[in-house]
Formats: structure tokens, C-alpha cells, sequence
């Protein structure tokens, strides 16, 4: 498996240019490494997982001269490029959500297959306290992640979720008393993963991302041929043969 560790507390682990970019490589790596299979992303420190961007890093605001573009070119090759490759990972990934995530770093909790959240950590859509329009796919992630007014409340009035209250709604999977109880946890999922059938795992994903954009026609096309992909797998053959014989499957993510 990949740990993906964003390690500046000092910071709030708020995110650089080039540490968006690690992480589109990191994950467009898991994707196409076998050896890879399932990806944990968090953050280092008991307090933040993520606070947004770094505005100190130039890359990451718009030329003072307010070129015409700027602004969109950044957020499509960054926050949204990072989301989206949360989102396209082949892998599954556990956000194992360790402290605040606020702004893009909730969209990118909100992008994460699977939430373990530790009991203070806090998920913050902080845009209009800054005078923004929501960015990072936040709208997009919100709508379909929670009722449409609950998203409508967290955006318009840039509200704090806390960690029980995002486990009652189910944005959060598991909830968890401390640190070490969540590095636990998310090992023992991340584990269960990467035991799993990888193919099939990719698969399913790709499937459950899909589903609230498309119609029922090309939802059906779509499974008919992500089934006929995996069915020639290995770990299917696998499958079969430890229900056959009456035993636990032991599958390669192949």
C-alpha cells in the first residue's frame, strides 16, 4: 500500500504547487503499479489535515498584474487536478482524517473513498468567510455526498462540521477516539484492501463514481463492460475456485 503523508504542521499542512503535483504523481503511480493496492491519504500532526492552499507559495494565487484566466488555469491544474485524481485512482483511498480539514482540504477528504476520522477533527467549507466562490469541486463533492440543503447550509454560511456530526450524516465511515485508535484502524482497512481483488476493486469504483452522472442506459453499458474486463482476471478464477473448495480466497490484484 501508499501512505500519502501531508507534512507541514508548522502550516496547518496547507498544500504548495508542487506538493499538488506529488500528489497527482503519487496517485497516477498507484494507479499503474501492481504492487500498489489500496492508498491511505492523511496529514501529520494531531491538529490539521489540511487548510487549503498555501498563499505564500506565488504559484498558488493569480498574478498581481490579474491576467485574464489566471485564476481558472491555476484551480483546473491544482485543487481540481488533485481532486480528480482522488477521484480517477484506480486504487481505493482511506482519508484517515487526523485534524482540520478546511477549504480544498475538505474537498479532498470529501474525494477519498473511505473517511476514519479521529473525534476533533473538523471539516470547514470556509470560502465565503474569505470572500470566495466555492472551489476544488466542493459543490460538486457536497451535492452528492450529503442532502441538498445540508451542503446549501455548509457552503452559503461557510459552517463547521465536526467530526460526530459528519459520522451521523455519513460523510465520515468510522469515527475514532484518538490517534494512535486511528492509525489502527485505518491500517487494519487499508490492509483488508489491499488483500482484496484489486481489478475488481477498480472496478466497482469506477462504477460507484459514475452512477450519479449518467443515465440508467449508459450505466448499464458501462458495467456490462468493466464486468467482461475483470471476469478474465486471475482473482476471479481465484474466487471461484476457494468457494468451490470451501475456503478463504487468497487474491494477487491481478
Amino acid at each position: 500500500m501508499r501512505w500519502l503523508v501531508l507534512d507541514r504542521p508548522e502550516v496547518g499542512n496547507s498544500v504548495t504547487r508542487a506538493m499538488q503535483r506529488e500528489l497527482i504523481d503519487n496517485l497516477t503511480s498507484a494507479s499503474a503499479d501492481p504492487e500498489i493496492r489500496a492508498v491511505v491519504f492523511t496529514g501529520t500532526g494531531e491538529r490539521h489535515f489540511c487548510t487549503g492552499p498555501n498563499l505564500r507559495d506565488p504559484n498558488m494565487r493569480p498574478s498581481q498584474d490579474r491576467i485574464a484566466g489566471d485564476a481558472a488555469r491555476i484551480l483546473r491544474t491544482g485543487s481540481q487536478a488533485v481532486v480528480a485524481a482522488l477521484l480517477d485512482c484506480d486504487k481505493p483511498v482511506i482519508c484517515a482524517l487526523n485534524g482540520v480539514a478546511a477549504g480544498v482540504g475538505a474537498s479532498m477528504v470529501l474525494a477519498c473513498d473511505l473517511v476514519v476520522a479521529v473525534e476533533s477533527a473538523r471539516i470547514i467549507e470556509l470560502f465565503v468567510r474569505r470572500g470566495l466562490a466555492p472551489d476544488g469541486g466542493a459543490a460538486y463533492l457536497l451535492t452528492r455526498k450529503v442532502p441538498f440543503n445540508v451542503a446549501k447550509r455548509l457552503v452559503l454560511f461557510g459552517e463547521e462540521l465536526s467530526a460526530t456530526e459528519a459520522h451521523r450524516i455519513g460523510l465520515v465511515n468510522e469515527l475514532v477516539a484518538d490517534h494512535d485508535e486511528l492509525r489502527d484502524v485505518v491500517s487494519e482497512w487499508a490492509h483488508r484492501l489491499a488483500s482484496g481483488p484489486t481489478r475488481a476493486l477498480a472496478a466497482a469504483k469506477m462504477m460507484l463514481n459514475q452512477a450519479l452522472d449518467v443515465d440508467r442506459a449508459s450505466a448499464f453499458v458501462s458495467e456490462a463492460l468493466l464486468v467482461e474486463q475483470v471476469a478474465n482476471t486471475s482473482d476471479v478464477a481465484e474466487g471461484v475456485a476457494a468457494f468451490t473448495e470451501k475456503r478463504d480466497p487468497r487474491f494477487q490484484g491481478r
